[in-house]
């Protein structure tokens, strides 16, 4: 079953009341959907009793997908990553079975490098063997030396809307990790019923789609959708391989 999710767990409140009134933000959150983007720790590094209480908030089945840090990402761009990444695995452990994905998303201004790549992507691997998705920005990414690196360890790609350096028709297999940013404008402009299904029909049958759509709250209004359709109409938007 795909996980429809946004970025935060902020309800909007014209569809508040298909949450629970109890609880806290991220409890009620959890009571619909089945997992949630978490852009925090991007930004800055959180203690180990805060991933701790947002475990105990949710049911079992309910999972994370945390975005690396910006240190890993933007500051260090990649290169001698080992030891940061560790204390980041460190501070997460209190998730256990509810850590979803890891979302490396890199900066515009940083180019494909096979070295600094490989050696970044193995010191992941030799401590995180879960999910892992990229979102480059530079499209000397979309090459293929890259992609072969994707694939020597088990990296997925997100497909962004709007599209950044490579969009559906460059997708062979279905999409594991879709990022729903919105347009025309970003991170405001709602989705469409017609686009959320074109988007459901690209998604693979354990992936994540996540509308990042946030800033006018319209990223809750459409992951509903997005939720009753799957719910609905599962076989319409299972992904084909």
């Amino acid at each position: 079953m795909p996980v429809i999710a946004t970025a935060a767990w902020s309800i909007a409140k014209p569809v508040a009341d298909r949450f629970p009134a109890e609880g806290s933000g991220l409890a009620r959150y959890a009571a619909v959907f089945l997992g949630v983007e978490v852009n925090t720790t991007f930004y800055r590094r959180h203690r180990r009793d805060t991933f701790a209480r947002w475990a105990a908030s949710v049911p079992e089945d309910f999972r994370f997908a945390l975005k690396i840090p910006q240190e890993i990402t933007h500051d260090m761009r990649l290169a001698g990553i080992g030891e940061r990444f560790a204390s980041f695995i460190d501070e997460i452990v209190p998730l256990k079975r509810k850590l979803g994905p890891l979302l490396c998303q890199l900066p515009p201004s940083l180019p494909f490098d096979a070295h600094i790549a490989g050696e970044a992507f193995a010191a992941v691997r030799r401590l995180y063997s879960g999910p892992l998705a990229i979102e480059p920005r530079h499209r000397t990414w979309a090459g293929d030396a890259a992609k072969a690196l994707f694939s020597q360890f088990s990296i997925d790609r997100v497909l962004a809307d709007p599209p950044v350096i490579w969009d559906a028709a460059q997708f062979s297999e279905p999409v594991r990790y879709l990022r729903l940013h919105g347009r025309p404008k970003l991170y405001h402009s709602p989705y469409s019923p017609a686009e959320v299904d074109a988007f459901l029909g690209l998604l693979a049958d354990d992936g994540w789609c996540v509308f990042d759509n946030t800033a006018s709250g319209a990223a809750t209004v459409n992951a509903l959708e997005a939720v009753e359709r799957l719910a609905a109409h599962p076989a319409a938007f299972r992904a084909r391989a």
